[in-house]
């Protein structure tokens, strides 16, 4: 059963990375629009910065897309999981301080959740990562 957890969590944030990161970089690209829907002044400068580098948002959407597949198809879960930890942390904090709501929390939650709960199916390989050498 606890397995069926872990396997279920993996495939849930692959499916939001692999989803919302081929929209993005069908964005990023001009295959797509942005949203039009209005979004509060300090997460317009947040976008528009990420943006107006040329480079960082095709980079973070294309590193979504591959680990979310990775999860998807279970290449490399682990190495996907930390490679996408401070890509979930950052959503959560744009969305808990930038746009206001408890609405626009639900889906960062969800990641966050499901994030820490697929990576407790590895812990075992993170542990040494945590451990002090002398």
């Amino acid at each position: 059963m606890e397995r069926k957890i872990f396997i279920s969590a993996r495939l849930v944030l692959g499916l939001i990375y692999a989803v919302f990161g081929g929209m993005g970089l069908a964005m990023a690209f001009g295959f797509m629009q942005m949203p039009q829907q209005p979004m509060p002044e300090p997460a317009m400068g947040f976008m528009k910065g990420m943006m107006g580098t040329g480079y960082f948002f095709p980079l973070l959407k294309m590193t979504e897309t591959i680990c979310g597949v990775f999860l998807l198809v279970d290449i490399a879960a682990p190495l996907a999981l930390v490679v996408l930890a401070p890509v979930t942390l950052q959503i959560m904090l744009f969305h808990s301080c930038l746009t206001p709501g408890a609405g626009n929390l639900v889906l960062p939650l969800i990641m966050v959740i499901t994030h820490v709960i697929a990576m407790s199916a590895y812990w075992s390989l993170y542990r040494p990562l945590l451990t002090h050498r002398k």
